[in-house]
């Protein structure tokens, strides 16, 4: 029987009171009715996917009591009237089948081929995996399915019209799950569509996430929304009849339409600016349609010569359009009764793209121009996408990066050539210098906003132009990860300090490995690649490189490895012990200076390897570690500093200083003729006769140091000098 005719019948039974469980769904005008736009087999393909989810759904009911398949018919319906090809409508009845049913995959290809069968596997959720929490599962499931979207757009086109109609029928699911599903709508689903530029979609989830987050706040505010309608009828007439008239005396062809803001807007507006629903004006305002982009234009002269336009409340983003493709020019006027009304200009082709986005490729395809260039936008973010997955290995992290990369506002800068980037608002040097290429990114060490030098970490702002200072030898720096914004450049710099500190720690762990080999009179030399090979295969590991790198990272025990690797070898062991391990300080991050006593060379020092962490060296007297030296004898291990090493290390000293006018200069001047730098100063708030000064020298070494000491004991002003210990 054909997908109409099950229907009708449908429709029949309910109509003459019977039981309409065993074959229910909407009316059947619902669905045929928006399937005009299609070739007939297209249509009888359609049909032939409804019979085979109802059969697979049969017995399969909703929480709210409904039969199963209404859901499938719901989502199918919804992409539809986007216009979406016959496959998407397919899969959408298909959605749940492999996920809820014991139909696979190779069967749906089979049938309706392999096309079809990718998009449903990439709606459905990874279900036969077990995952360590809730959390993680969730992560993965979006991972697989942003990265199904990134290969073929109409994943998540399916993925929001499933959501859409599961927000529509959430009041019958528990309050938990309710909650948990609007969140996840909120900070993932809503983002999405706005950045496809589903604006339509973007709005519903977001005031019906709202409405199941915060249901009193939503009733509130809808109601005072209501009343507000009411006492302002005669305004907002009076504004859209005066709008009319002044376009029509202009020569302007244009049709306006009155524009109420979305309750979560309101909300929003409300927390954002610290403002009651009384003092938040333009919840109404209006929209202006035109021929042509000239006339927008002329409309907005025409406005502003009715209404004063408010300063600083114009927007144009025809001529800069928005990421996801979105063009309007928004300006505020002081209206009737000096009510403040926001007017929206636009062409009815912007308009379109403005309420369907990336789903107009299907539905218009007479605007060809325009839509190529935002299915190119589209294009570049889902290539964004597929590279934040190559840095990011951990599904939690992806899932963190991509919600970055969702921000609502953005900002527009331009490149020196001239080029315009959009970034997200708050947005920092390092992120303009990572859109532009990754390289730049890693190799920045200065930037110049509006021909100005400013710190890498400086916010941009609307219409900055922007250039970026490199440098061959520059490379990220972990403190970016504090301020840049885009997931792009997280990304790319956690990737980059990963890869880095991996390295260094695999240099640091064949060292440690040498020094654990020396108490059995062995050395890395002597063990052949056989010997290598059975210990990677039995340790679990990829590599040598990775057994080294988990020991100069802490995860592994160097004696252990020495151990296994010696296990077939004539060895015995060396009450001598295995010396100490030399160190540079120049090992990056897996060698760590501890902070608590500063040490330097020449210091006395000793090292403690921890998980995650590497070799964290600190000076052997230093009082911190005392008890853990003493307690757990194993983790620590001799070190000795390399005599050849020139880098300059960070030493802490306390001077108490007579408080006199000038006395910090006078102390600064001594430590710079010394050849030293300071790091950092700070002095205590309790000043009297005396005050303390502590600072954090960069020195050479021990004997530095003194010689820094000795010249600012010869001070008339300073009465008492130490090296800080704590």
């Amino acid at each position: 029987m054909s997908l109409l005719g099950v229907m009708r019948g449908v429709v029949s039974s309910v109509r003459s009171g019977g039981s309409s469980a065993s074959l229910p769904g909407p009316a059947p005008e619902e669905l045929t009715q928006v399937l005009g736009y299609l070739k007939p087999k297209d249509v009888q393909l359609i049909e032939e996917a409804y019979e085979v989810a109802r059969a697979a759904h049969s017995g399969q009911y909703r929480q709210s009591g409904e039969p199963y398949i209404t859901h499938p018919i719901a989502v199918a319906k919804i992409l539809a009237e986007w216009h979406l090809d016959a496959q998407a409508l397919i899969a959408a009845l298909l959605h749940d089948v492999v996920e809820d049913t014991p139909t696979t995959k190779s069967e749906i290809a089979k049938k309706f081929g392999k096309p079809v069968a990718e998009l449903v596997d990439g709606v459905s959720k990874i279900d036969r995996i077990e995952f360590a929490t809730l959390q993680h599962a969730q992560a993965e499931n979006f991972r697989k399915m942003l990265l199904a979207m990134a290969r073929d757009v109409r994943v998540i086109l399916i993925k929001l019209a499933d959501r859409l109609h599961n927000m529509r029928t959430l009041g019958a699911v528990s309050p938990a799950k309710r909650r948990r599903v609007a969140r996840e709508t909120m900070e993932i689903y809503a983002p999405i569509a706005n950045r496809l530029g589903l604006n339509m979609i973007y709005h519903e989830l977001q005031e019906l996430a709202f409405s199941h987050l915060f249901p009193l706040r939503y009733r509130v505010l809808a109601k005072a929304t209501k009343a507000a309608r009411g006492n302002r009828r005669e305004m907002i007439g009076r504004t859209l009849e005066a709008i009319k008239k002044k376009l029509a005396d202009g020569g302007i062809r244009a049709s306006v339409q009155g524009r109420e803001k979305h309750v979560y807007s309101t909300y929003r507006k409300m927390i954002e600016k610290h403002l009651s629903f009384s003092q938040v004006h333009d919840i109404f305002g209006c929209r202006v349609i035109v021929d042509d982009v000239p006339s927008c234009y002329l409309a907005l002269g025409a406005l502003h010569a009715l209404y004063k336009p408010i300063p600083g409340k114009f927007k144009d983003y025809i001529a800069i359009p928005k990421a996801n493709g979105y063009q309007s020019i928004h300006t505020d006027l002081i209206g009737p009764y000096g009510v403040p009304v926001e007017v929206q200009i636009r062409t009815e082709q912007m308009h379109r793209l403005a309420e369907s986005g990336v789903a107009s490729h299907w539905m218009y395809k007479d605007d060809s121009e325009k839509l190529s260039e935002l299915q190119k936008q589209t294009h570049r973010w889902l290539q964004s996408l597929l590279e934040i997955q190559n840095q990011s290995g951990d599904p939690a992290e992806f899932l963190e990066h991509v919600k970055v990369d969702l921000f609502p506002d953005e900002v527009y800068v331009f490149t020196p050539k001239g080029k315009i980037l959009s970034l997200p608002r708050g947005a920092t040097a390092v992120d303009f210098a990572y859109a532009v290429h990754t390289d730049i990114g890693n190799r920045c060490v200065a930037a110049k906003v509006n021909g100005e030098l400013v710190p890498l970490r400086s916010e941009l702002r609307n219409g900055d132009r922007v250039e970026i200072i490199t440098a061959s030898h520059a490379k990220p720096n972990p403190g970016w990860l504090q301020y840049v914004r885009t997931g792009k450049a997280r990304s790319n710099i956690r990737h980059f300090l990963k890869t880095m500190q991996y390295e260094e720690s695999a240099s640091l762990g064949e060292r440690l490995l040498e020094q654990a080999l020396k108490p059995f009179k062995g050395s890395l030399a002597e063990i052949d690649e056989a010997g290598w090979e059975r210990v990677v295969r039995d340790s679990g590991a990829r590599s040598r490189h990775e057994i080294l790198a988990d020991i100069g990272l802490g995860k592994r025990l160097p004696a252990v490895v020495a151990r296994r690797l010696l296990r077939n070898t004539e060895h015995r062991d060396d009450p001598r012990g295995g010396g100490s391990v030399t160190i540079r300080g120049t090992e990056g991050m897996a060698v760590q200076l501890a902070t608590c006593c500063r040490p330097i060379p020449g210091d006395s020092i000793v090292g403690s390897i921890k998980k995650g962490q590497g070799l964290v060296v600190h000076a052997s007297d230093c009082g911190s570690i005392a008890r853990s030296r003493r307690n757990e004898p194993e983790q620590w291990i001799d070190v000795e500093w390399d005599p050849r090493t020139t880098k300059l290390f960070q030493a802490a000293i306390h001077v108490m200083v007579e408080n006199q006018r000038g006395v910090l200069a006078r102390v600064a001047s001594e430590v710079a003729e010394a050849g030293s730098n300071i790091d950092a100063i700070t002095m205590e708030e309790d000043r009297s006769m005396f005050t303390t000064m502590h600072f954090v020298l960069e020195v050479a070494n021990r004997q530095h140091l003194a010689r820094v000491m000795r010249a600012l004991r010869r001070l008339r002003e300073v009465k008492k000098i130490s090296r800080a210990r704590e």
